[in-house]
């Protein structure tokens, strides 16, 4: 019996060293991702967050980083969309050991974090704060997705090129990105002699009426509405209360206006001649595109697929692609190598500038009937 089982011992020591795991190499590359995942703005973080689980699955199925070593997301912190939250997340992050953060998703809580990432020397990359000072003043800080300023100059040549000459504002003055893409589309209107009608505002982008300011829109005789909100404002408050205040002309809109769809009320025409900036388009051919929203689609439902998913998704391949260029886990070198990498992605391809901003064409987006489709790159 002892015969027996030193020889079954031998037989599984054996096959121990034949049955060697995937991830083998060495200890896994450790990283942290920071979300709104409960409040207002989960559903923003929801998307985001599955568009980087389903890059790190994918990365690792492939073999990982670094000739087989494990690309492990430490925890996906939740924010709540709170500056606050976001640096206890941050630091918790840093002590548990991460060598990049991928985070967060909106300009207010992500310019906190970028402080704190200059100051203790840690990546940060955001996949979807657009602010122009996120990046500004910083080290080590990138995005994944383009400016507000490049946005509003943008929003401002499609009510040219829709032959419009009379245009109004009305963005939300107490909100980082509103505001920001309300001053770039001002600075953008007046260098294309656009003449700026009326400007309204409200204190949040959580207001639910917004009659008084769409009355006086009205009354200016605008053509068109730049209108920088969330799609939660604008689905069921704004679109439909600008019609039913008597305004038939277009609205333009941001990358907040994604996911719109899911909040338009009952008639879906209230929303024809609305159209906004996006990171890529879901009904683009290219098989780099039509390839993540299938995965995507299997994996999370079509619900939650937005550019804000896309977003995420790059974020995580960014990531990929800076570490093995670095060679190394070390946080300063895949820092000076995500300065220098070129990305061919689904929201796509560029180099990132010198304050890690990514140069790239962005498409606008247009609802016919209520359905996103595809409008032309302006």
């Amino acid at each position: 019996m002892k015969g027996k089982v030193s020889l079954l011992v031998a037989i599984v020591l054996l096959l121990s060293t034949l049955v060697v795991p995937a991830m083998a190499e060495g200890d896994p590359v450790k990283i942290g991702v920071i979300a709104p995942m409960s409040g207002s703005l989960a559903t923003y973080g929801e998307s985001t967050t599955n568009g980087i689980k389903l890059a790190i699955d994918e990365i690792n199925a492939a073999g990982g980083v670094l000739g087989g070593r494990e690309l492990q997301v430490i925890s996906y912190m939740d924010d709540k969309g709170d500056s606050t939250e976001g640096a206890n997340a941050f630091n918790k992050l840093v002590a548990d050991g991460a060598k990049a953060i991928i985070g967060s998703v909106t300009s207010g809580v992500t310019m906190g974090l970028a402080t704190l990432a200059d100051s203790e020397g840690m990546l940060l990359l955001t996949a979807t704060a657009t602010a122009d000072t996120v990046t500004d003043g910083v080290h080590g800080v990138f995005r994944a997705c383009f400016r507000d300023s490049f946005q509003g100059e943008v929003g401002a040549k499609l009510a040219v090129k829709l032959g419009v000459k009379k245009v109004a504002i009305l963005y939300a003055s107490g909100d980082t990105y509103s505001a920001g893409l309300y001053e770039a589309f001002k600075a953008a209107a007046a260098n294309l002699g656009l003449e700026i009608v009326a400007v309204e505002s409200s204190s949040s982008t959580s207001d639910t009426d917004y009659t008084t300011q769409l009355t006086n829109i009205v009354a200016s005789g605008a053509e068109l509405i730049f209108a920088p909100y969330y799609y939660d404002s604008i689905g069921p408050y704004i679109v439909p209360q600008a019609r039913a205040a008597g305004f038939t002309g277009y609205f333009a809109g941001a990358d907040g206006w994604d996911g719109t769809q899911n909040t338009m009320v009952e008639d879906k025409s209230l929303y024809n001649n609305c159209f906004f900036t996006n990171h890529y388009a879901p009904d683009d051919p290219s098989d780099l595109v039509q390839g993540f929203v299938t995965k995507y689609t299997e994996t999370f439902g079509a619900a939650s697929l937005t550019a804000l998913a896309a977003l995420g998704y790059d974020a995580a391949y960014m990531l990929k692609a800076a570490i093995e260029a670095a060679g190394s886990d070390d946080t300063a070198a895949i820092i000076d190598a995500m300065y220098g990498i070129s990305f061919a992605g689904v929201t796509g391809t560029f180099t990132l500038d010198e304050s890690g901003t990514p140069q790239k064409a962005a498409p606008v987006i247009e609802y016919v009937d209520g359905v996103a489709k595809f409008y032309s790159y302006v």
